[in-house]
């Protein structure tokens, strides 16, 4: 990468609309132009100009379907660039929040997806108990050990095989409300889809946070014993 390049990449993250729309698509769903707008409370114009310059940066993909037009990251490393970028912003002293606002940042932090991954106080502790239980080491970068690899494949049912992709099989994301790693990486996407398909976390509304329903407090007691990150809110 030459400086002018890395230069234009900053330009495109250096825009508080534009940063907006790759904040919201960290939850991994593709969202149309419009309610990309809402959710930033600009013109649909506006989005649409701003939308133009993230996928010509590379940032952004998009696909229509009949009358509308769908855009999301363009894949996990345009989303591991931007919570890397997150977990390096120090949180500010907060003004006076609405009761919302403060409602949906404690959701966020409890639980939430990080573009196809598990984050906040949630993902940490699978993380921290799948380390605890020899599944996962962490002793030099992030790996699967052979019991680990056992366990998601059997256990969980889950399809490690990514036909033709580059993507490492595991690695940690620096958690940025935890300040600790989570797991990223084809293991803790296919982690976090098991999750949801089996009904154990939903989300909560149109966003990015999830919480733990019943079964999956049961469930994931059963795996890995108490723990408040799933047992606080049963």
């Amino acid at each position: 990468m030459t400086a002018p390049q890395l230069a234009s990449l900053a330009g495109l993250l250096a825009d508080d609309t534009r940063a907006a729309f790759l904040l919201a698509l960290l939850d991994g769903r593709a969202w149309t132009a419009s309610e990309l707008a809402g959710h930033a409370r600009v013109a649909p114009a506006t989005a649409t100009e701003h939308l133009h310059k993230l996928v010509a940066g590379g940032l952004l993909t998009e696909r229509r379907q009949g009358r509308h037009r769908y855009v999301q990251l363009a894949g996990p490393h345009v989303a591991q660039l931007i919570e890397d970028l997150t977990s390096h912003v120090e949180p500010r002293p907060g003004a006076p929040r609405t009761l919302r606002a403060a409602t949906a940042s404690a959701a966020l932090t409890r639980g939430r997806t990080c573009y196809d991954h598990l984050a906040g106080k949630l993902g940490v502790a699978i993380t921290d108990a799948l380390t605890r239980d020899g599944l996962l080491t962490q002793e030099a970068g992030f790996a699967l050990t052979g019991r680990g690899v056992a366990w998601l494949t059997g256990t969980l049912g889950a399809d490690l095989d990514v036909p033709g992709s580059r993507r490492p099989l595991v690695r940690g994301c620096l958690d940025w409300t935890e300040r600790r790693q989570h797991l990223a990486g084809v293991a803790g996407a296919r982690l976090c889809r098991t999750l949801l398909d089996r009904g154990w976390i939903a989300r909560i509304g149109s966003g990015r946070a999830v919480r733990v329903t019943p079964d999956g407090t049961r469930g994931l007691t059963q795996l890995f014993g108490d723990e408040p990150a799933w047992t606080a809110f049963a």
